[in-house]
């Protein structure tokens, strides 16, 4: 799967463990929309999926998570790799630990039925809310309100590949 860009904070230098966690992403179109969540409390826009478990596949790991925080069903035989996101930085949690991340997307459709999502507590109480939307709407969302967020990283990666996606002709 080709490196779609690397973000890379260089503030780890004193960094004694390293922690990764890599994820799987969805990009499904409908309409010239895009799926995302939307967090109500935060007011930014991600792609749907999560983290890869143990001995699961990144394309496992896509199908998995977007079921479960979105209701979406997504056609396998539909699935195509798009690109990845490599991240570095200082843990937030531990300044002893470095945090590294290789963020996996795949474009793919869904099934127009949909299931109840299934979301963890941090993401029911971040009013996470499935919206088919603009892209420049989301992109727009994202960098107003990425500069006051704990999640600046990961909020700027999701307008920047939606950026990838709008330049690279794939969202119209």
């Amino acid at each position: 799967m080709r490196l779609l860009f690397s973000i890379d904070l260089q503030d780890y230098a004193d960094c004694t463990r390293v922690f990764r966690r890599d994820s799987a992403r969805g990009v499904i179109l409908r309409s010239g929309r895009v799926a995302m969540l939307h967090s109500l409390r935060d007011g930014y826009y991600k792609f749907p999926g999560g983290g890869i478990e143990k001995d699961e596949r990144p394309e496992e790991a896509m199908i998995r998570e977007t079921r479960e925080e979105a209701g979406l069903i997504v056609k396998t035989e539909t699935v195509r790799e798009y690109g990845y996101v490599h991240r570095i930085q200082r843990g937030g949690q531990d300044p002893q630990e470095c945090f590294v991340q290789d963020n996996f997307y795949y474009l793919c459709e869904t099934e127009d039925e949909m299931c109840s999502p299934q979301m963890e507590d941090y993401e029911a109480e971040a009013g996470f809310t499935l919206e088919f939307v603009d892209a420049r709407h989301a992109i727009c969302a994202n960098r107003k309100v990425a500069a006051e967020s704990r999640y600046q990283t990961m909020i700027l990666r999701e307008a920047r590949v939606l950026e990838m996606l709008i330049e690279e002709g794939v969202i119209p």
